[in-house]
């Protein structure tokens, strides 16, 4: 018996031996086969896209927290709403006016040159991609809605719900894919600047928060919000359970957001890319918490809630240019600074007499301006290349939107009734109140 499992001992011992060389060189190979790949960076695509999609709900939950009751089905049915858009949108003329395949000796400022997605073969498997067209498209498609939502939170309260509707349609369609083509899709800044904006600092948060900017100095601030004194009337958000609910959901979101714009899985350093940018990600986002709470605690004696909610925020925004070449420490640095941006910011808005309900121009659009130009210090990139597309896009969207707010006012109108705004929006707007009987009607 014991000569019996001696020889299997042997035997095995012997299969290990020769098994081993065949194995390491298994391991150390570093990629995948062409269908193997193809199935990896398919589903990079699609595990990032439906984290990108479920930060839809981040922001839905985080502007019903943090604004009054009596406007909290108006945000929800703005954020359904802005998404469902976006997704018809740039599934209409968005995507081919962001990857358009620039004519050669185009200036590449305008991406006209495309094929309509829709007249692509969508379900067909093309290996010579190295993954899906519809799965590119999806993860495009939710960060076009990404860009909406921002907007939302800041016009929140006082805007009708039609002409926002029509807005996030133009917006979503032509405004945002333009600045796409400059960038990711081959055009004016990436060929001429060499911008770089790894997962959308700048093409996504900057360009919300330019439109959502404009829109806030055209509509005006909410009723009651400035006294004539210069005082400012603080408006205490209905759910700050909900805020906190919304925030997580978004920085569970992030991951996929920057994590799947490293757009490969299928090699061992594409891997090890990714695994580095989730760290760097959520390294920025503690940052941001940590500095909003002790900036809060130091200027006001006491924590603040929504600014470390805002704080976590503008942290990932602020390393969204650029989350996989910093080391960590640079990442908690980047993520330090996007966090203090909203308690200096906010009150400074306030000054002017800008009301934006929910932060997102500081955490947006300052955060992602300063995420931008860092990558100049952390990532591969001069800092006049990234200043130039700050200011392209600035101009871009600022007088787009400009143009497009004004239409609007003057044609179907941005705001409701004094008596309307006065009692909510939910019950003009929409006919539902999230919160039967206890809406606050001051």
């Amino acid at each position: 018996m014991k000569n019996t499992l001696f020889k299997l001992g042997a035997v095995a011992a012997a299969s290990f031996a020769f098994a081993t060389p065949a194995f390491a060189q298994e391991a150390a190979s570093d990629a995948v086969g062409g269908g193997t790949a193809y199935i990896l960076n398919t589903l990079l695509f699609l595990i990032g896209g439906f984290l990108v999609m479920w930060m839809a709900a981040g922001f839905a939950m985080l502007e019903a927290g943090l604004v009054r009751t009596k406007n909290v089905s108006t945000q929800c049915l703005k954020n359904i709403g802005l998404y469902s858009i976006a997704g018809l949108m740039f599934w209409v003329i968005g995507y081919n006016i962001a990857y358009p395949g620039f004519a050669e000796g185009s200036l590449g400022l305008f991406g006209i040159n495309g094929t309509a997605y829709a007249m692509q073969g969508v379900g067909e498997a093309d290996l010579d991609t190295g993954y899906s067209v519809a799965s590119d498209w999806f993860f495009q498609m939710v960060f076009c809605a990404t860009t909406a939502s921002i907007v939302s939170g800041t016009l929140a309260e006082r805007i009708k719900i039609v002409p926002f509707f029509i807005f996030v349609t133009v917006l979503t369609a032509v405004i945002y894919p333009v600045v796409v083509s400059w960038e990711w899709g081959g055009g004016y800044l990436d060929s001429v600047w060499g911008f770089s904006d790894f997962a959308g600092s700048t093409l996504v948060h900057s360009t919300g928060g330019w439109a959502a900017l404009v829109g806030a100095l055209i509509l005006g601030p909410r009723l009651g919000r400035y006294t004539a004194d210069g005082r400012v009337n603080v408006f205490p958000g209905s759910n700050i359970p909900l805020a906190t609910l919304g925030t997580f959901i978004l920085w569970l979101g992030w991951f996929g957001f920057n994590g799947a714009s490293q757009l490969a899985m299928g090699t061992v350093g594409d891997v090890s890319d990714v695994s580095k940018i989730f760290v760097n990600t959520n390294m920025a986002a503690c940052a941001g918490v940590v500095v909003a709470i002790i900036a809060t605690q130091l200027r006001y004696g006491k924590a603040d809630v929504t600014m470390a909610l805002n704080g976590a925020l503008a942290g990932l925004v602020a390393i969204t240019a650029e989350p996989l070449a910093p080391t960590v420490g640079q990442s908690i640095v980047i993520g330090g600074i996007g966090g203090i941006l909203p308690v200096v910011v906010v009150p400074i808005l306030d000054k002017l007499k800008i009301d934006d309900v929910v932060g997102a121009i500081p955490v947006h659009l300052c955060a992602g301006i300063f995420g931008t130009l860092a990558v100049a210090w952390a990532g591969d990139a001069t800092f006049v290349g990234q200043l130039v597309g700050v200011l392209l896009t600035m101009v871009w969207v600022s007088v787009a939107s400009g143009i497009l707010w004004f239409v609007l006012k003057a044609t179907v109108g941005l705001r409701p009734s004094e008596e309307i705004e006065l009692a909510g929006l939910d019950l003009a707007e929409v006919g539902v109140e999230a919160y039967p009987g206890l809406a606050n009607q001051a």
